[in-house]
């Protein structure tokens, strides 16, 4: 089927199925293009909780689909390829994560969003890299926390708030790829470019970065810059919107270390597809399903999330 066609029959199921389509910013232009809302992990959330769709379909990575069934428990939660995991959540097994927090009586717990259902049944409270800093701030400066499983943004975020928060040992496979010194090339090259860096890098990267920011945030910054030029060091998929958005900027992927390839791609993002999506929404299936008991529990920390995101109006 041509991708027209596909398109055509994708609309044609969510009418009739009254369902809505959510993508990430790492998908796809594709995707993004025919999703009915394009965000990050917190809007997909915050999407999640409100929408009136009897089908949910998540185009995303596997702990996305388990945030909006969680949210959205009497909702069929879809993705359309299971096999989109997210390797921040792998690292951090439930199983060991909680013979961590219970080797540290008396931490309270700040899990990031990029985590299974478990993990967030461990936590008080879950973030994205859009709120950590603020809800980590809502925290007595004496509180002792735990912060799992991303030790690039525990990191930043110990930095910027003079924290000491315990790190849980993960990270993201694709922004522990950037390469300093391909940065540091390409800025020679385009010497007026701003570097354009995600909290999920290593620390080098973000020295050399002129923002940091949540995939959304550096969205909203090259927006509103005078700058013309940004070397974006964050999964490729952001700059489908960042050049819809801004059609006379430029926008330039940061490398990899890997020399074989000028950007850097996700490849459980990438595993989404328009026929894979109208297989998903014509079949309804894979569907995301979770034990009743730990949905319970791990709705607690993802809605206080979004409750003190609101109350700060992020």
């Amino acid at each position: 089927m041509k991708s027209s066609e596909l398109i055509g029959e994708i609309n044609r199921l969510r009418k009739e199925k009254n369902a809505v389509i959510m993508a990430h910013y790492y998908q796809t232009g594709e995707i993004q293009e025919i999703a009915d809302y394009v965000g990050d992990s917190l809007a997909l959330a915050q999407w999640a909780a409100k929408t009136g769709a009897d089908i949910i379909v998540i185009c995303g990575v596997h702990f996305m689909g388990e945030t909006a069934k969680i949210l959205s428990p009497g909702k069929k939660v879809l993705i359309p390829d299971t096999a989109a995991g997210c390797s921040l959540a792998d690292s951090c097994p439930a199983d060991k994560f909680a013979e961590f927090v219970n080797a540290h009586p008396g931490y309270k717990v700040i899990s990031y969003v990029n985590t299974t259902a478990a993990v967030k049944a461990l936590t008080d409270v879950v973030v994205t890299s859009t709120n950590a800093r603020q809800i980590v701030e809502t925290f007595d400066k004496d509180e002792k926390i735990i912060f799992g499983p991303d030790r690039n943004l525990g990191n930043y975020i110990n930095s910027i708030t003079g924290r000491d928060m315990l790190l849980w040992d993960g990270a993201c496979h694709v922004h522990e790829k950037f390469s300093v010194e391909k940065i540091i090339k390409l800025k020679e090259v385009y010497p007026d470019a701003l570097v354009l860096a995600h909290p999920e890098c290593k620390k080098p990267v973000l020295t050399v970065a002129d923002y940091v920011g949540s995939t959304a945030a550096l969205l909203k910054f090259s927006t509103k810059s005078d700058c013309n030029v940004f070397i974006v060091a964050t999964e490729s998929g952001i700059l489908h919107e960042m050049q819809k958005a801004n059609p006379k900027k430029t926008f330039i992927p940061a490398p990899p270390n890997d020399s074989t390839c000028a950007c850097n791609e996700c490849n459980f993002m990438r595993l989404n597809t328009l026929e894979k999506l109208y297989d998903c929404l014509k079949n309804e299936t894979p569907e995301i399903l979770i034990d009743e008991k730990m949905q319970k529990a791990a709705v607690k920390p993802i809605k206080k999330m979004l409750e003190i995101s609101e109350k700060l109006g992020l």
